[in-house]
């Protein structure tokens, strides 16, 4: 029987207003499967979709519901591209690989887009493209240098100056800034959604409230256990991101947990909205602590950066946001904030998403460092073409060893260290 007790999404602007979830009941008794996917977030989600598509029986396994950690939770930014500038990323991994990288990651948000219109997912999907914003000189030099990168290579990317930072966003805060129109944003819980829905109607099962408990080799195969029963599969795929436990030894030290928070407004009045991103682009600033924002379908602003580093839904908690908000755009301050929730994503100390394959059959693929609805979403296509039998070199991406990094335990205490020290280089223009 089982005794696992699901936690139900937290209060939040896309919970109130996503599409309806699928059923996924729980895992019960014993099953078998060419592949188990462990989470139920865009990574896993996307791998069970192509892979059932191909014809590939495949299980997926979430403690919750799909879409319950960050995939349901973040800001809803389908944004282009790497951390890294493509220079750099061919410089890391050669010119013929990293070239392929950057092709992927920056035709990642047309995967997302194309996956949404192909299955009609109802998730407010709109492509107004994405705003890198700086208010401070060194920033703006590094998204030029950035802009200037993709655009050699025939990116649709334009520089923007301070008036035409001020036209997008209507606030003249910054001294300018970059458009990608390759970007766009999505309601990200209704996505994911949508995602299990259509991987459900290729043939893929998805249970929730059935936790991966224990993973161990039986012959060739790998038998993960759950609550409520156990899966029987030729391959894993581990796909838990932020929420990563010790399931398999190492993967929930090789990368770093950020809370990061959002609050949304109630919908704005129209010639307020028409004053505050009027083309309904998506932004995210070039500064030592990040912030990102949109306008959604009802005129809702969706202010989002780093939390406190747990759970909350407090708005106490969210004031740095509010307040920013106000700073950006002063005809707000009538505006009643409504929803205030946050979550947890993935980093990795080179800011790169990282692919493993710790053991014959295991696959891992996790932390997209702030870029996981697009990333995550091409990837886990990437991950079904491993799986189905790809070659190293016919992939996309690079598969490393898995790393546990140093002093994890002391990571938290540094996040918060790097928080408060970015507030206030910011507050000062460095």
């Amino acid at each position: 029987m089982n005794a696992f007790s699901a936690r139900p999404l937290p209060r939040s602007l896309y919970a109130a207003t996503a599409r309806a979830p699928v059923a996924a009941p729980p895992l019960e008794g014993e099953h078998r499967a060419s592949v188990a996917v462990v989470g139920g977030g865009f990574t896993g989600l996307s791998t069970a979709l192509h892979l059932a598509e191909s014809g590939v029986d495949v299980i997926v396994l979430e403690s919750h519901e799909p879409g319950w950690g960050a995939s349901g939770r973040n800001g809803g930014q389908v944004n282009p591209g790497l951390k890294h500038d493509p220079a750099e990323v061919e410089r890391d991994f050669g010119p013929e690989l990293g070239r392929r990288m950057v092709t992927m990651s920056n035709a990642a948000p047309d995967k997302v887009f194309s996956l949404v219109q192909q299955h009609q997912i109802l998730c407010e999907a709109h492509q107004g493209g994405t705003i890198r914003g700086a208010f401070h000189a060194n920033g703006l030099g590094t998204i030029r240098a950035t802009a200037e990168d993709n655009a050699r290579r025939g990116g649709p990317v334009e520089i923007l100056d301070a008036e035409g930072m001020r036209r997008l966003t209507g606030s003249a805060r910054y001294l300018g800034g970059s458009i990608d129109r390759r970007g766009g944003s999505v309601n990200p819980l209704g996505y994911a959604r949508g995602l299990a829905d259509a991987a459900q109607r290729a043939g893929a099962r998805i249970h929730g409230g059935s936790p991966a408990l224990r993973m161990e080799r039986q012959g060739t195969s790998w038998r993960i256990a759950t609550p409520g029963g156990a899966v029987t599969a030729e391959k894993v795929v581990l796909a838990t991101n932020a929420y990563s436990d010790d399931l398999w030894p190492g993967l929930r030290r090789s990368i770093v947990p950020v809370f990061s928070g959002i609050a949304a407004t109630e919908p704005l009045p129209d010639r307020i909205a028409a004053t505050i991103m009027p083309d309904r682009p998506v932004l995210f600033e070039i500064a030592s602590l990040t912030v990102y924002y949109r306008l959604d379908a009802w005129n809702r602003l969706l202010m989002g950066g780093r939390s406190i580093g747990r759970e909350t839904s407090d708005p106490v908690n969210f004031r740095r946001l509010t307040r920013y908000a106000l700073r950006l755009w002063p005809q707000l301050a009538e505006a009643r904030w409504e929803y205030f929730w946050n979550g947890q994503l993935a980093v990795t100390t080179d800011h790169y998403p990282h692919l493993h394959e710790p053991a014959p059959g295991v696959i891992a693929c996790l932390a997209y460092n702030g870029r996981g609805v697009a990333m995550a979403t091409t990837m886990g296509e990437q991950v079904a073409r491993r799986v189905m039998g790809a070659s190293q070199e016919e992939i996309d991406f690079p598969i490393t060893d898995l790393r546990t990094i140093p002093f994890h335990g002391f990571r938290r205490l540094g996040v918060a260290a790097r928080v408060t020290y970015g507030a206030i280089r910011d507050r000062l223009g460095l």
